[in-house]
């Protein structure tokens, strides 16, 4: 009888689904925090909504590497990640920041959010679209829609007090049409997919990851604002940064004409 029930070794394809439902558990969880942090701006707690949102991307992030090293990369599993970021990082932002500043401005701020809604939806569709096979993979084209919900998500977290003007609400529409039109702009931001993080005999990466937690830690709200905007100023140094050394290279020699002798 005990080895019937203990012994017995179990089915390949149970234990195959099991792994299937573990990325896919992250991404449910990731999209309870978008659908938490709309409830929680509604009530007015923007703090949390905000720290919300911050918890999304982390688990967004995690979802994808565990289907990788456990080999559970599937198309459904793609498919469901992008609806569940279409709600932590499209609707859960524009939420957020309506509750926070937006609703003062009327209809300009029911336009303002929807703006930011339909960016992160076509970012996410044409992140799916595009191929992988052409594609470069140190960098994304346009602002992924993670980073771009950090930027109103940092803001908030960094002032959690509702904004009391009209001028002031002026400025949460800046904070919603800026990552917006870059979500859906060509620029090329940098992934960091690609960056070594201490595999080699440098930790100089390592060292800076846990400077930045550490910062994290201690002065979270002004960190998370540098990393925000810092990550979408980036862009547009590497942009400088290549048009300079362009102009600094120099020109390409001619190759000698070489005549012909008798």
């Amino acid at each position: 009888m005990l080895d019937d029930f203990n012994l017995r070794p179990r089915s390949p394809h149970r234990f195959r689904r099991g792994i299937y439902l573990l990325p896919s558990m992250f991404t449910v969880a990731n999209l309870f925090c978008g659908y938490a942090c709309v409830v929680y701006a509604m009530r007015g707690d923007f703090q949390t909504a905000a720290a919300l949102i911050g918890l999304a991307f982390i688990l967004d992030m995690l979802d994808g590497r565990i289907a990788r090293l456990t080999g559970t990369t599937s198309a459904f599993g793609l498919e469901f990640d992008s609806l569940a970021d279409v709600v932590s990082f499209g609707l859960a932002p524009a939420a957020l920041t309506f509750g926070w500043g937006l609703f003062q401005l009327g209809r300009l701020g029911w336009l303002a959010g929807f703006l930011f809604v339909t960016a992160a939806a076509l970012r996410l569709a044409r992140f799916n679209i595009q191929s992988t096979a052409s594609a470069d993979k140190r960098y994304f084209v346009g602002m992924p829609s993670p980073a771009a919900a950090g930027v109103p998500a940092a803001t908030v977290y960094a002032w959690p007090y509702q904004l009391a003007d009209y001028p002031q609400a002026l400025l949460a529409v800046a904070v919603m049409l800026v990552p917006a039109l870059l979500m859906v702009s060509t620029i090329k931001f940098r992934s960091f997919k690609t960056i070594n993080l201490g595999w080699r005999r440098s930790y100089l990466p390592l060292f800076v990851i846990a400077a930045a937690l550490a910062l994290v830690a201690t002065e979270p709200r002004i960190t998370l604002v540098v990393i925000a905007y810092g990550y979408l100023l980036s862009a547009f140094v590497e942009m400088l940064v290549v048009r300079l050394r362009r102009r600094s290279a120099p020109p390409p020699t001619a190759a000698p004409e070489h005549t012909p002798t008798a």
